[in-house]
């Protein structure tokens, strides 16, 4: 897949983990972006690894989008667990 197509994946990725896991985030499109883009290469590398399949196959398989989704969601909870963390140390 192509650059705009992984920043597309990612935008969408990143915006539908956000959904499925609600609250406060520092960070607007480029964090999401970011956050989807990471999550998707990290849940293809987990498909890969866990389940043996290439779950990073093409823009319209549905492998590719749960694996993005699920990847997302992961890095979200990590990056509200690292910011959460910092953010408390400057208000202490």
């Amino acid at each position: 897949m192509g650059i705009i197509a992984w920043i597309l994946i990612g935008l969408l990725a990143g915006a539908i983990a956000k959904a499925i896991m609600p609250g406060k985030d520092p960070g607007g499109i480029l964090v999401t972006m970011v956050i989807g883009i990471v999550g998707g290469l990290l849940g293809g590398f987990l498909g890969k690894v866990i389940f043996g399949v290439d779950s990073i196959d093409g823009f319209f398989e549905l492998s590719t989008w749960i694996a993005a989704i699920i990847g997302s969601v992961i890095v979200l909870a990590i990056y509200r667990a690292v910011t959460g963390r910092s953010h408390n140390r400057v208000h202490a």
